[in-house]
């Protein structure tokens, strides 16, 4: 697993794909598909925040320089650039019990894109259709974090996927069974003792 310094040295040194794929290895999460989309400073910044939190190193002055990429990068509607990237950055921001408007602007500009039918387009804008490996991977970023539970329509998530299971590429699939760990409330039934 990459350190603390190789992140320090790539990013310096503007490797940020190469940093991004450092980061990706062996993540539950890595595709192929995935590092297609994760190109460039801002999802490097994203993934390299997650992983300082991960080695507790979200004090590190690295981990500032990262959130202000984040931050000063953060569109004006709540975004960055497309809905797969604003959840691995709201995600990046969350790390580390980081909270507050950015994070706030990124859920509620996610809930706004999301389609009738429960799930994410590919890029931001709503008229398009939906993206199911982009939704997979929206919840599985951010499924198991109550704020976005309570922005966003869940239930109509998690049902769409599960009406669609079978419809699913490989990737997707992947993914969304990672995310339904997340995003599933689990229920505890009630003993009745006699």
């Amino acid at each position: 697993m990459i350190t603390l310094r190789q992140i320090e040295r790539l990013w310096e040194n503007r490797q940020y794909d190469r940093l991004a794929g450092e980061l990706l290895a062996n993540r539950a999460e890595d595709s192929a598909r995935l590092r297609a989309y994760l190109t460039g400073s801002l999802p490097a910044a994203a993934l390299a925040l997650i992983r300082l939190d991960e080695l507790n190193q979200a004090h590190a002055p690295l981990a500032q320089k990262l959130i202000r990429r984040l931050l000063v990068s953060q569109s004006a509607d709540g975004g960055w650039d497309d809905p797969l990237v604003t959840s691995h950055c709201a995600r990046a921001l969350m790390s580390a019990g980081g909270q507050g408007a950015a994070i706030d602007r990124a859920l509620a500009h996610l809930a706004d894109l999301q389609k009738t039918e429960g799930i994410w387009p590919k890029e931001p804008i709503r008229r398009l259709g939906a993206d199911a490996y982009v939704s997979s991977f929206i919840l599985f970023q951010l499924g198991g974090v109550a704020q976005f539970r309570q922005t966003v329509r869940l239930n109509d998530a998690v049902h769409w996927f599960e009406s669609h299971s079978d419809r699913l590429d490989a990737d997707t699939r992947r993914l969304w069974e990672l995310a339904a760990l997340k995003c599933r409330v689990r229920r505890v039934d009630t003993l009745v003792w006699s």
